[in-house]
């Protein structure tokens, strides 16, 4: 089995993001009744769009964070395409979150932040 890292990216809310900071950036925080699964995706872009046309317009913030998890505990959960070709994302149930966080390796981290632009009406 491979220990190689896959690295995701999370677009969120600030909401989220201070449940991520209070667990001192390693997991993750459960998911509310009406979410039955997490949804990492595997590239930057993805989330970025996420973060910046859904997120900032609804919470007047979005974030795009970044880590790290096994790839061999990663195998587990299959790619769904969503969209265009690059509209990638793995379930995982919420149920299985905690195990999920317990993988990932070293921090979760904001690589951008786009910030509702008020002045654009």
């Amino acid at each position: 089995m491979s220990n190689q890292l896959t690295t995701l990216w999370r677009p969120t809310g600030p909401e989220e993001l201070d449940l991520v900071r209070q667990s001192e950036w390693r997991a993750w925080p459960p998911r509310l009744p009406d979410q039955p699964i997490f949804y990492p995706v595997l590239n930057e872009d993805y989330a970025v769009r996420i973060a910046r046309d859904w997120n900032a317009p609804r919470s007047g913030v979005g974030y795009v964070t970044r880590f790290q998890v096994r790839g061999d505990f990663l195998a587990r959960y299959p790619i769904r395409q969503v969209g265009g070709e690059t509209i990638l994302e793995l379930w995982v149930p919420a149920e299985e979150l905690d195990e999920f966080n317990a993988h990932i390796v070293g921090v979760i981290e904001v690589v951008h932040e786009f910030r509702l632009d008020h002045d654009r009406g």
